[in-house]
C-alpha cells in the first residue's frame, strides 16, 4: 500500500488540477450551467456559470473526485522512481 500523497507536493497538485479540468469539461458536457428559459440572465450569467462550474470541479477534485488524480499521481511517481 502506498503512502498518501502530501498535499503540498507539486506533482499531486498538478494531478488534482488535471482532474479538475477534466471534471469541468464533463460538467459542461452534461449541461450543468445552462441557463433555464425562465431565468435567462444574458452574457453575465453565462460568464459566472463557467466560474461556478470550474469551482465545483475544483471542489470535487480536492475532495477525492473520481480517482483520476490519484491514478495520474501514482503513475508519475512510479515513472519517476524507475528513472532514478
Amino acid at each position: 500500500m502506498r503512502a498518501p500523497p502530501r498535499l503540498d507536493d507539486p506533482l499531486w497538485q498538478a494531478a488534482v488540477d488535471l482532474e479538475a479540468s477534466f471534471l469541468s469539461e464533463m460538467l459542461k458536457s452534461a449541461g450543468l450551467g445552462k441557463t433555464s428559459e425562465a431565468f435567462g440572465g444574458g452574457e453575465g450569467e453565462d460568464q459566472f456559470q463557467s466560474l461556478l462550474i470550474k469551482e465545483q470541479a475544483n471542489a470535487m477534485a480536492r475532495s477525492g473526485g473520481i480517482g483520476l488524480a490519484e491514478q495520474v499521481f501514482n503513475s508519475l511517481k512510479k515513472s519517476e522512481a524507475q528513472q532514478k
